[in-house]
């Protein structure tokens, strides 16, 4: 019996936000140490892609570490994590010619690979190719989560630019907010597309005579 994959728009965006908020704090110690040492060459590119990680470490439901973005491991993926932009980058500019509704859904299909890569350390392409296999069937519930953050932002973003003064603090709230959230919304995403889909490990003969 196939295994189901069940995501809504509204449990991701309720999960997402629950995960996120829980993590706000510590998510936003690691993006200030990155800041700080964004303008270190060689351990930059570590820090960069442990930040792009972040969604996969949410993913295990733990509080996690701001100090996990200077871990030498992340570094050995440099060769790998630029090769996935530029295939990415050269699939997906071109569809943005033919009336951009291509390179959207491109993008959300392999919007997972990213995480597909650092997560279980395959090639590049076939982290592209797991991850258009893991958003078969809802590309649509993506782009959907999506949408409601991008709206709720910008409808509120209109409304703090009203603001004077008071509206600059409150447009910076609500930026690291969506980051947040998004990260958090994308963590959900990951692990019930990717991780609670992996295949389980073969049954021996004496675990099957037991069945």
């Amino acid at each position: 019996m196939e295994a189901q994959k069940k995501i809504s728009v509204m449990n991701v965006l309720s999960e997402g936000i629950s995960l996120g908020m829980k993590n706000s704090v510590s998510l936003l110690v690691a993006t200030v140490l990155w800041i700080v040492t964004i303008w270190i060459p060689y351990l930059n590119v570590g820090t960069t892609i442990a930040m792009t990680t972040i969604p996969i470490e949410l993913s295990k439901g733990k509080v996690i570490s701001p100090v996990f973005i200077f871990d030498s491991k992340y570094r050995k993926f440099m060769g790998e994590y630029f090769t996935l932009l530029g295939l990415m980058a050269m699939a997906i500019i071109p569809a943005f010619f033919f009336m951009v509704i291509p390179a959207i859904v491109i993008s959300i299909g392999w919007s997972l690979a990213i995480y597909i890569l650092l997560d279980k350390g395959v090639a590049p392409g076939e982290a592209m190719v797991q991850s258009n296999k893991a958003t078969y069937g809802y590309k649509w519930t993506i782009f959907g989560v999506q949408f409601v953050l991008g709206l709720i932002y910008g409808i509120l973003s209109a409304i703090f630019g009203l603001i004077p003064i008071l509206g600059v603090l409150l447009m910076l709230c609500l930026v690291i907010a969506y980051v947040i959230i998004s990260m958090g919304c994308t963590a959900v995403i990951y692990r019930n597309l990717v991780i609670e889909e992996s295949p389980a490990e073969p049954q021996t003969e004496d675990t099957q005579v037991q069945e």
